[in-house]
């Protein structure tokens, strides 16, 4: 049996006067976080950072938690998505094209609440949301 095959993200969380706010990327219905496969040789938390850069543009990244992750359970075939958790003051967000597609793989971003988030993630994703709540002390706006 092979290893699983991993793919590695980012929870992006931006403190505002307004709240804490996680940001979360749509692909058609679904909605999930920065993330993609590791590349042979890469580390997951490189590959990670290079997901997050590529996927949004945002490369001011602060991880007060260090290497700390999540591992979703395995899907689609066998994936397991590991998820670190970043701050980040940046609000700017830019769809990065993919060289594959000729576009962006995503096709919509927003900053939200927890909450909000817990509404637009699937249960695999939410745990990974949970787990950074939980970590970072973010607030339930």
């Amino acid at each position: 049996m092979s290893a699983p095959r991993l793919s590695a993200g980012i929870i992006l969380i931006r403190h505002t006067k307004n709240g804490c706010f996680y940001l979360v990327l749509r692909a058609y219905s679904y909605w999930d976080f920065p993330k993609g496969e590791v590349e042979a040789g890469e580390q997951p938390l490189a590959a990670a950072i290079r997901e997050t850069t590529e996927e949004t543009g945002i490369e001011q990244l602060e991880f007060r938690w260090q290497d700390e992750f999540y591992e979703t359970p395995p899907y689609a075939g066998g994936k397991v998505a590991r998820y670190y958790i970043a701050e980040t003051q940046e609000s700017r967000v830019v769809l990065g094209i993919n060289p594959e597609l000729g576009r962006p793989e995503h096709h919509e971003f927003r900053w939200v609440s927890y909450s909000e988030a817990r509404s637009l993630l699937n249960d695999r994703v939410r745990g990974a949301l949970q787990w950074a709540q939980q970590l970072s002390g973010g607030n339930d706006k």
